[in-house]
């Protein structure tokens, strides 16, 4: 292929880069802003989930040329007309559009925002045709204009703080100094004595973050103050391009009070701009209360900042070395104040007192006590950490002395040290290689107690060919040989005897050193084969029996067995078949959890969620009709996805109801799921939601009791009483309603308590009666997975650690409430998959993240046998070799796991998983083939005994699935587990060699990977270096390469390509969110809002999260009348927004 040479601007060119709000799917946006870079181009990077208001004020701030947007998750028309009438209204209309968004933007939506104003879009067709390269230099080149060649009256606009004036000097100064230089000479007669904060450091030491926590708290401290930043970051020499990346880790500076400026040093070797003297001189004639100067990482003779500051910071770690290169740093001779920054490192104590020993030394500070020295140990990832709270303090009190500025602080300070919040204890971090060894030990002792069977197997073989016999089960008892028995058989053969004596012997030698555990395996084999021969088996699950037939007739009038039994004969083999393998619904249930499937329930779920809540009950009732079980499987829209309410504002009015359902109330779920009885055994509900899974939890939680207590009202006959209790709650206020008719299959249930609540209108003890009964009936799983979120999917809200308190508290709540049927996280290698994971990494990380969770549980005081069971796993299938075995091994490692290391019950024990096909082999190209891909990993997925089973719908790469195409992806279930002979049997893959091998294999590679992440600190010591991040990126990038090459045949994609050469396909029918629908869920909102008054239940919120309260439980009361979006915002002020990483 021919290789594109990058363009060559003729102008520093600025580009902001983003992926749109609400929008995850970042790994495009990286790898376009990477290439820009590379081109010459300075990229100020904001990450995902950004805002139009928030791009265009950083664009503005930035005097950019160009923004460059992904858009994949919908509502890309709303957003990016938004955008360009933004940038009108603000005066910047000469900044160009870039955007992007695979087929998810159609060719008629490209047309359409390209003539409204949009710079362009770029479609798959153009990145096939122009390559990457090819794209990026058709977006600089277009870009490829002056900044700051002229200028008007900036000056005078100046002590408004208009940010467009601010910017486009600074972009004078930088690009056309001898333009700028008149303006300057205006500035340089004013009085300009505003403080100027000095931040300096090592690279990697966090000063972003730092920064960001240090102007939360002076807007929190100082409401009517105003702060200038400027951020300066390193220029490559190679290009010129640069990447200013620090406001990614900044979630403060979105405020009308905040200004920011990124440069470029522009040369090379020197931690800031030669035009940083002029940028400070601008924001002091702008009239700011504080600047804040943040340098690049510096070593150790770097000391540039001081000249151009009045209080310089200097920022590093505890990882410095040897205290001895403490005293190269020259910094520390000329900082006022140090942080030691990352305090939760290991030996931060220790680095905190040599820091203050080299700092005393340094400014001859011997009288001074150790405590009273200006060197503060600092966490600033952590959410209202008290080393920044004492950092903060200093800052603030020695700014004042300095300036005399009117500093005047009332933040309150705590005694406390900076303290790490540990999510696993220190001394737990090994816990992954511990479970490699656990297992790894396990499969030592099965091959050496295999050996010894296989030796006595031998033993008894030659008596038998002794006494000229068969194998007699009469010659074995439970103590071993029944010696009886056998001399019984042998006679008065004196010779005979006396061998025999030697061979009881060597036999009893030799069983000394078998386990008599799997003695009994041995000996029992034969009964197990007559249970599995008889025409019913019977078994127990929670205390109901259940009696299955264990053949079907074929047409031929076979009996076909549901299990099928190995052949041996020799002990040795049969024990490490039944130690390694053994039938379903025994230990290590490689071959599945149960002894046979549930009869009339196939692990098909019904997957929806579009439009509000109306139409996706629809298409749930639609999807369920004649299933016998309802297995409702929820989408959510990405405003629900990241705990908002749904807005008019263009760039959220775009996102309701597309992609997934808008829920944003209780009342809203009550009308998701009505008419199904969310109690009844055979109704099961999934939720794919996670930052705000808590808060969607507590929806469902009681759109059910409510249910159950309409159920109890009309038992009772109390209908006329309950509605005149609710007419007079709803006197002179509009109630809520189902809009529409109701689907065939709804009977209404759930819909008669819309607007209130059974407490509300049943007496107290009744309600609670029925709320204990309900919780502990419900069904289903919420995926909750916060830290795969964190490594590859990107819908995090939250700060890590309070997120997983979150969930925690779920959890907990659950054991004291007796929630037995319900999973309180389904942990998930899916969307870990759909990042570009392989299957290995997708489940080494998947089963390493449940591990984390166990030890979270186990450190918080948990009961591994009461919480083990409401775990569950979610993953992704595919057409590579190891998903036909990806369920075995993770049955097999967890369960060993669980077993001997955990010390775990058997419930506890059984890893329950639900299984999708891959949305990555669905190709916008062939779409018909994605159906023959389809069948091919469902295959894998029955034969290997998942647990519940979505099959994907063909057009899903190209449009939100149409009832033609679900209706077919159902059928390719329905046709596997109806029609399929061999699919009758439940366990056709095993005893295969290949089967075997491949699971030996990858049970061992994800071992290995367990023992990659102990290297790294565990799950969370790799999560901070972005180890599993970067591991995805990476298999995903390699995956790509060999697709682009060809050497990875993808059939009607790049091979076997049709005579009009295989182009993207255009959907027929896209299914997209009305605007009656739009309407309907802002109008609920705002009556749920008008309606109730809420203060007083999200003060007791965030008072149960400050006092480390269960969360959850206060929850259930505040889900009843708040809306999502005003929870989060409450939550986000007690536990800390997520800080995005690079």
């Amino acid at each position: 292929m021919k290789q594109i040479k990058p363009f060559k601007p003729k102008h520093n060119i600025r580009i902001v880069t983003a992926a749109s709000l609400f929008d995850g799917h970042d790994a495009s946006i990286n790898i376009m802003r990477r290439i820009i870079q590379a081109t010459g181009v300075e990229v100020i990077h904001l990450g995902h989930d950004r805002s139009v208001e928030e791009v265009v004020n950083t664009a503005i701030q930035e005097d950019v040329n160009a923004i460059c947007i992904t858009s994949y998750q919908g509502g890309h028309n709303e957003y990016f007309k938004y955008m360009y009438d933004l940038l009108k209204e603000k005066g910047a209309n000469h900044i160009k559009i870039f955007g992007g968004g695979g087929g998810v933007i159609l060719p008629d939506e490209i047309k359409d925002l390209m003539n409204y104003g949009i710079t362009r879009i770029y479609s798959p067709d153009d990145g096939r045709e122009m390559g990457l390269q090819g794209m990026i230099n058709d977006l600089v080149e277009a870009s490829d204009f002056a900044i700051g060649n002229s200028l008007t009256n900036e000056v005078d606009l100046l002590k408004k703080q208009n940010h467009g004036a601010i910017a486009r000097l600074i972009s004078a100064i930088e690009n056309f100094p001898d333009v700028a230089k008149k303006q300057l000479q205006i500035i340089d007669k004013e009085n300009l004595n505003t403080p100027v904060l000095g931040i300096t450091g090592t690279g990697g030491a966090g000063k972003s973050s730092l920064v960001d926590e240090l102007v939360r708290r002076f807007l929190i401290d100082f409401p009517k103050k105003t702060i200038g930043i400027i951020s300066v970051d390193p220029s490559k020499r190679k290009t010129g391009g640069a990447l200013l990346g620090d406001r990614i880790r900044m979630n403060s500076i979105n405020n009308s009070r905040v200004y920011m400026r990124s440069l470029a040093t522009r040369q090379s070797n020197l931690s800031l701009s030669k035009h940083i003297d002029e940028a400070i001189q601008v924001l002091k004639a702008s009239n700011f209360d504080v600047i804040v100067l943040e340098t690049s990482g510096i070593g150790q003779s770097g000391s540039e900042i001081v000249e151009h500051c009045d209080l310089p910071i200097y920022v590093m770690t505890p990882e410095f070395g040897a205290a001895t290169q403490l005293e190269k740093i020259d910094m520390l001779d000329f900082a006022n104040i140090v942080a030691v920054n990352k305090f939760d490192k290991r030996g931060a104590l220790d680095a905190l007192r040599d820091v203050k020993k080299q700092y005393m030394r340094n400014h001859n500070l011997w009288d001074t006590k150790e405590d009273e020295l200006p060197v503060y140990g600092t966490i600033a990832s952590q959410f209202n950490d008290p080393g920044m709270n004492r950092l903060y303090k200093a800052v603030m009190g020695a700014l004042a002395e300095k300036t005399q500025a009117d500093f005047k602080s009332s933040f309150t300070l705590t005694q406390d040290l900076s303290e790490k919040i540990f999510i696993i204890p220190p001394s737990r971090t090994r816990y992954l290689s511990e479970i490699s060894e656990n297992n790894r030990h396990y499969d030592n002792k099965v091959r050496e107690q295999a050996s010894i069977a296989q030796k006595l197997y031998g033993i008894y073989q030659t008596i038998c060919s002794v006494l000229n016999i068969s194998n007699d089960a009469l010659l074995l008892n439970q103590k071993g040989l029944n010696v009886d028995e056998i001399l019984k058989q042998v006679g008065n053969n004196k010779q005979n005897q006396t061998l025999l004596n030697l061979l009881f012997k060597e036999f009893d030698r030799v069983k000394m050193n078998l386990s008599p555990q799997n003695w009994e395996h041995i000996i029992q084999w034969n009964s197990k084969i007559k249970k599995y021969k008889a025409s019913l088996y019977s078994f127990k699950v929670r205390d109901k029996e259940i009696n299955i037939e264990t053949h079907t007739e074929s047409l031929s009038h076979l009996q076909i067995p549901k299990i099928a039994l190995p052949k041996y004969s020799a002990w040795g083999d049969l024990l490490q078949w039944i130690l390694q393998e053994n039938v379903p619904g025994e230990f290590p249930f490689t071959s599945g959890l149960y002894p046979f499937k549930r009869e009339g329930e196939d692990p098909a779920r019904m997957f929806a969620g579009e439009g509000g809540p109306e139409r996706t009950n629809r298409r749930f009732h639609y999807l369920s009709k004649g299933m016998p079980a309802k297995r409702l499987s929820t989408a959510f829209d990405s405003v629900t996805l990241y705990g908002n309410d749904p807005d008019e504002r263009p760039d959220i009015y775009g996102k309701v109801g597309n992609a997934g359902v808008s829920i944003c109330c209780l009342d809203d779920a009550k009308k998701l799921y009505s008419g199904f009885n969310l109690s009844d055994a055979k109704t099961s509900v999934s939720m794919t939601i996670n930052g705000p899974a808590p808060m969607l939890l507590a929806f469902f939680m009681n759109a059910a009791i409510d249910q159950q207590c309409e159920i109890y009202i009309k038992n009772h006959h109390l209908e006329t009483e309950v509605e005149a209790k609710i007419a007079e709650i709803y006197k002179d206020k509009e109630r809520p309603k189902y809009n529409g008719e109701l689907p065939e299959g709804n009977d209404g249930l759930g819909l008669m308590l819309l607007g209130v609540t059974g407490n509300q209108v049943l007496p107290k003890d009744v309600y609670e009666n029925i709320k204990q009964a309900t919780i502990a009936q419900v069904r289903g799983t919420v995926q909750a997975d916060i830290l795969k979120e964190d490594q590859a999917q990107n819908t995090c809200i939250f700060s890590t650690e309070f997120a997983l308190r979150l969930m925690g508290d779920v959890q907990e709540y659950f054991i004291q409430n007796n929630v037995r049927n319900f999973y309180s996280v389904s942990i998930s290698g899916y969307h870990i998959a759909e990042a570009g994971a392989n299957p290995i990494t997708q489940l080494a990380l998947t089963l390493s993240n449940g591990f984390t969770y166990v030890e979270y549980y186990l450190s918080r005081g948990m009961d591994i046998n009461k919480f083990g069971p409401n775990l569950s796993f979610f993953f992704s299938n595919g057409l590579d070799s190891e998903y036909a075995v990806i369920g075995r091994v993770a049955r097999r490692i967890w369960s060993k796991a669980m077993k001997y290391k955990y010390g775990a019950n058997e419930r506890a024990q059984k890893l329950k998983y639900h299984i999708q096909t891959s949305g990555r082999s669905l190709h916008a190209q062939e779409i018909d083939f994605n159906d023959i891909r389809t069948t091919l990993q469902a295959l894998y997925a029955i034969y290997d005994n998942c647990n519940s089973l979505h099959t994907n719908a063909y057009d899903e790469a190209i449009t939100t699935p149409t009832e033609e195409s679900v209706r077919r992806a159902m059928a390719i279930q329905l046709i596997i587990n109806k029609e399929l002979g061999l699919a009758k049997n439940e366990n056709p893959t095993q005893g295969a060699f290949i089967i075997e091998e491949l699971t030996d294999l990858v049970e061992e590679a994800v071992l290995l990977e367990f023992d990659r992440l102990t290297e790294r600190g565990g799950v969370l010591g790799a999560m901070e270096t972005m180890y599993q991040r970067s591991k995805i990126q990476e298999e995903s990038l390699y995956y790509e390469t060999l697709k682009h090459k060809g050497t990875f045949p993808i059939i009607g994609v790049n091979t076997f390509l049709s005579s009009k050469g295989s182009p993207t396909i255009v959907p027929t029918e896209v299914i997209r969110a009305t605007k009656e629908e739009k309407q309907l869920q802002i109008k609920t909102l705002k009556n749920l809002h008008k309606n109730n008054q809420t203060d007083d239940l999200l003060n007791k919120l965030k008072k149960a999260a400050i006092n480390n309260e269960n969360i959850f439980e206060v929850l259930m009361e505040v889900s009843k009348v708040c809306s999502l979006g005003q929870i989060t915002k409450a939550l986000f002020e007690v536990g800390g927004q997520y800080r995005r990483n690079m």
